[in-house]
């Protein structure tokens, strides 16, 4: 019986049991006070000493877990058993007497709610865990270490017979949630460093019983949630520094290989180790490339290969996946050299001809596309996309028009930018790609709210592309994409032009409260110049990088390209109020904000200005 059914049961009343129990006299009815009676009190410990020992007994043979020990010696249970019926009534003086005492159950009633009220008193004595003072913090941890020696040491005297040192399993585990209390004091995360207690609850992820490991992920999930350690920053790089210097990353990706997803609660311990990792990055950033060599990348590939129906935890290792990627190029560099590339095509594969499934499977498949691009940054991985028929991939995914659309065009645009880019280029027109792309820069989709694309995400790219392969393109292949532009009565042309003006008066609309706002700053005495890339990046936000792109376009074609494509441009310009001035000043800034760190740089840079005068 649990302690539901222990609050809700009613006993039923047994008129001649009563009655044979009773004393001759009959009692004198006092007035009770449920609140002060003593004599009460004392019942209620009776009536439910037994029962608490029970349900004890009951929930510690739940946390056994899968050791499936039994403990049939020393066990009390308590047992409510069925009264017999009575067949006999009672006599009229007797029922008088009854009549005027109390009744069993209304007794019994009275005590379950004087229980109910000790129970919620317990609660509002929780709440006061929090004034913990440095002492009782010290004296649970040490209670902690204590503890974990008991069980060791129960294990090793009795490393055959579980039902030696399952006590002290049990009491390991109580007192491992007993130490989330610490998680609402961060300013106290200290003590668990000094007291060495970091040391004992890591070497407790590779503990016997799967169930402890999980208990201590629980715990560390807890301590380092975001939320909490926001009120003491200070307390919670502490933990964390001391957590990684004991190997954590290592701790918890061998604990990962060792659980069941197949059961609930491993599947749960598998989703709160994420989270741990989540969090510890979240106020570490640095952590990244630690967790990657401590074997976590690895795993996370392992997990979002591996052949076993979606869930959360897939999702939630996309995600740490991404994050690792973002701003470190030795996870990059290790995510190549582990087959990552040829992983993110295999599973990004499975939405070429389909939709994902619900928020979720959207998410994921948006997370596995991030993914691809950080990795694209690093310039080794572009050769591996190239061989791994990434670029057939992402193309077939252009014509399906499916919700992946606009994330492989997004991963085209980082595969074929740069120098490093000018393989994929060529591959790119080599497989038609011309084709698939031009329909989407003619007419980019609508914005689509399930994946959060909008139009302004397809010109942007469609542009940067078309821009890429003008800068790495040569020979005939080059031909072929100027070609382009003279095709249909000079369509392309046109929309270039559209594209120009659309984002060239929206840049001005920018300029022009950057301009009011600078002013308002130098009038409060603030020194403007520092605030000039701030300012910049703003723009670059609001369109000017595809501004950029398409006026780079326009004088590359004008030059390279037939005399009746510049006669379009210059007549287009003309009829809407444009200048050669304003597309002058627009990639000389392009060029000026280029970089010449090194020779090919350079060149670049001196050819995009030799092309902004000439035209």
């Amino acid at each position: 019986m649990d302690v539901g059914e222990l609050l809700s049961f009613k006993p039923v009343v047994n008129a001649k049991r009563d009655l044979e129990e009773a004393p001759e006299k009959p009692r004198k009815v006092q007035k009770q006070n449920k609140y002060a009676d003593k004599s009460m009190e004392s019942d209620l410990d009776t009536f439910f000493g037994n029962a608490k020992q029970k349900v004890a007994g009951e929930n510690r043979h739940k946390k056994k877990g899968r050791l499936q020990i039994e403990k049939i010696s020393g066990e009390k249970k308590v047992r409510h058993q069925k009264p017999e019926t009575v067949e006999n009534p009672t006599s009229s003086q007797e029922e008088e007497q009854n009549v005027n005492e109390e009744t069993e159950e209304e007794r019994q009633m009275k005590l379950l709610e004087m229980w109910e009220e000790k129970v919620q008193q317990k609660a509002g004595e929780g709440a006061d865990i929090e004034e913990y003072d440095d002492q009782k913090v010290k004296k649970l941890i040490l209670s902690f270490e204590k503890k974990v020696f008991r069980n060791q040491e129960m294990r090793i005297k009795f490393p055959d017979n579980p039902e030696r040192f399952m006590e002290s399993e049990l009491d390991l585990n109580d007192v491992i949630t007993e130490m989330k209390t610490l998680a609402t004091m961060p300013e106290q995360y200290h003590y668990l460093v000094e007291l060495r207690s970091v040391s004992s609850l890591l070497a407790l992820l590779n503990h016997a019983n799967t169930d402890i490991s999980i208990a201590v992920v629980d715990l560390l999930q807890e301590l380092t949630d975001v939320d909490t350690i926001t009120e003491n920053e200070e307390g919670a790089e502490v933990l964390i520094d001391a957590l990684m210097d004991d190997q954590a990353g290592a701790l918890v990706v061998q604990n990962l290989e060792r659980l069941d997803e197949s059961v609930k609660e491993e599947a749960n311990g598998v989703y709160n180790s994420l989270s741990v990792v989540e969090n510890m990055l979240e106020v570490k950033p640095t952590l990244g490339p630690a967790f990657a060599q401590q074997g976590l990348l690895a795993w996370l590939l392992k997990r979002i290969k591996a052949k076993m129906p979606f869930d959360s935890n897939k999702l939630y290792s996309s995600e740490i996946l991404s994050i690792l990627l973002q701003d470190h190029d030795e996870n990059r560099q290790q995510m190549g050299e582990l087959d990552g590339i040829d992983i993110l095509l295999q599973q990004l594969a499975n939405f070429k001809r389909h939709d994902p499934k619900g928020a979720e499977e959207i998410e994921y498949m948006e997370n596995l596309f991030n993914c691809l691009c950080s990795a694209l940054l690093l310039a080794a991985n572009r050769d591996r996309f190239l061989n791994g028929e990434g670029l057939q991939l992402m193309n077939l995914m252009l014509r399906e028009k499916k919700m992946s659309r606009n994330s492989a065009l997004k991963v085209l645009d980082h595969a074929m930018s740069g120098k490093e880019g000018a393989n994929n280029c060529s591959k790119f027109v080599d497989i038609l790609g011309l084709r698939t792309l031009f329909p989407i820069f003619m007419r980019p989709p609508k914005k689509n709210k399930k994946i959060g694309s909008s139009t302004k995400d397809y010109e942007e790219h469609s542009v940067s592309i078309v821009a890429s392969m003008l800068h790495n393109l040569k020979g005939s292949q080059r031909q072929r994409l100027i070609a382009k532009f003279s095709e249909g009565d000079f369509a392309k042309v046109d929309r270039l032009l559209e594209l120009h003006f659309k984002y060239y008066n929206r840049i001005q609309a920018v300029d022009n409260r950057l301009d009011i706002e600078k002013a308002r700053l130098q009038q409060q005495g603030e020194e403007v110049d520092d605030l000039e890339e701030e300012f910049y990046l703003r723009r670059l936000e609001s369109g000017l990088f595809t501004l950029q792109q398409t006026d780079y376009i326009i004088v590359d074609i004008c030059a390279s390209g037939t005399p009746q494509v510049k006669q379009r441009v210059l007549q287009i310009l003309n009829l809407r109020g444009g200048s050669v001035k304003s597309i002058r000043s627009i990639i000389r800034e392009y060029a000026g904000n280029m970089g010449n760190d090194n020779d090919s740089a350079e060149s670049d840079q001196q050819r995009i200005i030799a092309l902004a005068d000439k035209f």
